[in-house]
């Protein structure tokens, strides 16, 4: 077993390989998030999609299948704001699409996930179980939920797409930032997704952090094997954040239809879309991709008030024997994705890993 060269921030969560095993929502699973920790990384758990109840229960599913660190993602999105003449006429404009399913859209539409900011469930839940890690998506905790969590003795991570963003979490009291480039797979972290994207890559960007904060970064977004994360260690990074990479895996929840599609041209083509969740999000190019091109960004209702169409229309697609509508997040390393076991594939990452190493 390699031994690679440690950081506090790796040595305080406890990971022996600098790998962290992205938390994606409705693919990442106990199972998969306690291979990555079990080999050494960091496995984690999405719950952003779920009630503090789900995610309590998902918490106790990775710790009955073994010991060791693990990081829980919420969402810390601004709450949506209904807008029901804006709601109608996106019903309208999708009716065309749930026709091709021989279905009808909803009467209306709901905001499926509360946001963290507004979710003292979900901080309770997550103070008293104490994951090693926390971590946040599109944007800052308040003050008072970063204090709760640091003196439960949790160390916390926040996802930035600038350096802004970056300081104002580094400001906050976050332990490390992670860099998501424009390259990564599903939704883009920005704070603001109606603000001025600068879509940096996840070198440069790594490197504007590593320069510009005191915090330790973790690079994401493109990493798909051992030769990408000796990369972005050499740029001044204490580990690698990858999700694509762990989507065709055993233990992924990703059903047939986005694994089948992972393996084909799509990978080569993905695409960066607001038409599905109503955020923007990089997904593996699909009939609602190809769709949502044709549609302005104005006219899409907040996340995730739109993502309650988006999944009624997956659902109502694959029904039909339509699987071209679902949410098929995938970074633009795509291609590079391998069938294995989560196991296998943290095997195989750390034997890259090495090799990468030795070679200087």
């Amino acid at each position: 077993m390699a031994t690679f060269p440690s950081s506090p921030l790796l040595d305080r969560i406890g990971m022996r390989l600098p790998i962290i095993q992205a938390p994606m929502a409705g693919v990442s699973s106990p199972s998969m998030a306690a291979a990555v920790t079990h080999h050494g990384g960091l496995g984690s758990l999405g719950v952003g999609a779920m009630t503090a109840a789900q995610a309590r229960a998902a918490i106790h599913q990775f710790r009955v299948l073994g010991e060791g660190p693990l990081n829980v993602n919420v969402f810390v999105h601004r709450p949506a704001q209904a807008n029901a003449q804006k709601e109608a006429a996106w019903l309208q404009r999708l009716h065309s699409e749930f026709e091709r399913t021989e279905a009808q859209p909803p009467g209306s539409l709901r905001e499926i996930y509360t946001s963290f900011l507004a979710d003292d469930d979900m901080l309770a839940m997550l103070v008293e179980e104490k994951p090693k890690v926390v971590s946040f998506h599109f944007g800052v905790p308040r003050p008072g939920q970063i204090t709760a969590l640091r003196d439960a003795g949790i160390v916390l991570l926040g996802s930035a797409t600038n350096v802004a963003e970056a300081k104002a979490l580094e400001a906050a009291g976050v332990d490390a930032i992670v860099a998501q480039g424009y390259e990564a797979g599903g939704h883009r972290g920005m704070f603001d997704p109606d603000g001025e994207d600068s879509r940096l890559g996840t070198f440069a960007l790594t490197r504007l952090l590593v320069r510009a904060l005191n915090a330790p970064v973790i690079a994401a977004g493109g990493i798909m094997d051992g030769a990408g994360i000796a990369a972005v260690l050499k740029l001044g990074a204490v580990a690698a954040q990858l999700g694509t990479a762990f989507i065709a895996t055993d233990e992924s929840l990703a059903d047939k239809a986005f694994r089948a599609l992972l393996f084909s041209d799509a990978a080569h083509h993905t695409v960066m879309t607001r038409a599905i969740s109503g955020r923007p999000a990089r997904s593996l190019a699909n009939d609602f991709t190809r769709w949502g091109a044709r549609v302005p960004d104005h006219a899409v209702p907040d996340y995730p008030v739109a993502y309650d169409a988006g999944k009624a229309l997956n659902a109502a697609g694959k029904a039909a024997g339509l699987t071209g509508y679902g949410a098929h997040w995938a970074g633009q390393a795509a291609p590079l994705a391998r069938a294995l076991s989560t196991k296998a594939l943290m095997e195989t990452l750390e034997s890259e890993l090495e090799q990468a190493r030795r070679l200087g």
